[in-house]
């Protein structure tokens, strides 16, 4: 593939992941998981105690003061899209380099 070919696909697959969690996490359930579903039913979760990163801006899967339930859920996702992005970008080009050499 030639540069231009790799950069395309690339990008695509980024805004397709993009679009993914900000736009289709919408839709996603609000009901609890399953982890939480057993400690409610049977009895647990009323023993269980905030995350030391409970103040955190991304916790709870939302961003930290959007009111919008759904909205804030997106904006967290595409955060997470983004960082990822960022951090898998820079250990590629690390590695590529090192091979090079």
């Amino acid at each position: 593939m030639s540069a231009k070919r790799d950069l395309k696909f690339y990008l695509t697959f980024f805004v397709s992941a993009l679009v993914l969690a900000a736009v289709v996490s919408f839709y996603a359930s609000s009901s609890p998981d399953g982890l939480e579903k057993v400690a409610g039913d049977i009895g647990f979760s009323k023993n269980a105690k905030d995350s030391a990163n409970s103040d955190f801006a991304l916790s709870n899967y939302g961003v930290a003061g959007i009111e919008n339930e759904r909205f804030s859920g997106g904006i967290a996702g595409a955060i997470g899209v983004v960082a990822t992005g960022a951090v898998a970008s820079m250990l590629f080009l690390v590695l590529r380099r090192k091979k090079n050499e």
